[in-house]
């Protein structure tokens, strides 16, 4: 097992099926969605379906991720009265920075402005992420970092992300990635902002990250020329166990970012045979965009914050979970974590 085990211990989540934590996964658990049309209309005259989030006054852009990294941020931390933001370094996961659609300048707009709406100053420690889906596996790497050799007791770890802009949607649309009316292969665009409160794991019980691994993907989503072998995500998957002294065979089941394409599907059944080396009957693997939609960033803090929930509300599959991730450039990311009843070793 690591050495360097971290253990999640709050969250906070806006969704387009809920605007906390609990009203979310209770949705994700029920398998509600919200899917509406949206005001974007695809090449076939269609409207576009989506997972958008309804807040209290149709902000839109920076100000619309703004408002929903407040609402997580502040029920994130509700965990512990004396805990502040001010004191705690901030990890903010964002889009790719090539990622058609993305707003300009968005890290330093969004770390501005996310410290005026709630009037304070993040801990100098604090910074951004912006890789996409797998930024997650790297803001934890980070996490560890500062909480066991830096010896800070706490760290947020926080994504936000929209795929609802008109350009992010015709380039996706353009590429047959996105699900409309003529085009069946595609996943749902979303929005949606999580955050976990990470803290060093002391053996006292609770969801623990027990490994992280990285991997690169020659034969991308976007690729015509180089086949399919799963090579990134075995790589990362075998990384996340060796650290944390463990094989596939130990794991009861698999939660993931994958969102409707068939890639990904594809890509997962892959690393499964590459991998798991022993027989089972059942193998569950849960999405939670099959009822937000594609949120890009915000599925890693998404994932963590239905585990956490899954774990105190006694719903999970097992007790040893396979998390694991990927982006459009080519990057996977995996993690190994735990479940067990606070209190126990």
């Amino acid at each position: 097992m690591s050495t360097q085990p971290l253990a999640i211990v709050g969250s906070g989540m806006v969704t387009g099926v809920g605007l906390t934590a609990p009203s979310s996964c209770a949705a994700i658990r029920c398998a509600v969605d919200n899917f509406q049309e949206t005001r974007f209309m695809d090449a076939g005259g269609e409207w576009i379906v989506g997972g958008s989030v309804s807040l209290e006054e149709p902000w839109r852009g920076t100000n619309k991720l703004i408002k929903m990294l407040a609402c997580v941020l502040t029920e994130c931390i509700k965990i512990d009265s004396q805990l502040n933001l001010a004191d705690t370094p901030v990890l903010l996961c964002l889009a790719e920075e090539d990622r058609p659609g993305r707003l300009p300048d968005l890290e330093n707009r969004v770390f501005i402005g996310i410290q005026q709406e709630l009037n304070t100053r993040f801990h100098e420690k604090s910074a951004f992420i912006a890789q996409g889906r797998v930024s997650i596996t790297l803001a934890l790497q980070h996490a560890r970092q500062l909480i066991y050799q830096e010896k800070l007791p706490n760290v947020v770890i926080v994504g936000v992300d929209s795929l609802l802009a008109a350009q992010t949607l015709k380039s996706f649309e353009e590429r047959e990635r996105l699900l409309t009316s003529q085009n069946s292969n595609g996943f749902i665009p979303g929005e949606a902002a999580a955050a976990v409160l990470v803290q060093a794991a002391k053996g006292q019980g609770g969801l623990t990250c027990n490994g992280l691994g990285l991997g690169m993907e020659n034969a991308t989503v976007n690729s015509e020329d180089v086949p399919l072998r799963a090579d990134g995500l075995v790589a990362a998957i075998r990384g996340a166990l060796s650290e944390a002294g463990c094989d596939m065979g130990a794991t009861d089941f698999r939660i993931t970012d994958v969102s409707g394409e068939q890639y990904a599907f594809k890509e997962t059944a892959l690393a499964l045979l590459r991998i798991l080396r022993q027989r089972k009957v059942f193998y569950d693997l849960w999405h939670p965009a099959d009822c937000i939609g594609e949120v890009g960033a915000a599925i890693g803090p998404v994932m963590l914050a239905v585990l956490l929930a899954a774990g105190q509300k006694s719903y999970l599959m097992g007790n040893d979970i396979l998390a694991h991730l990927s982006n459009d450039a080519g990057k996977r990311a995996a993690m190994m974590l735990t479940y067990r009843p606070m209190g126990a070793a």
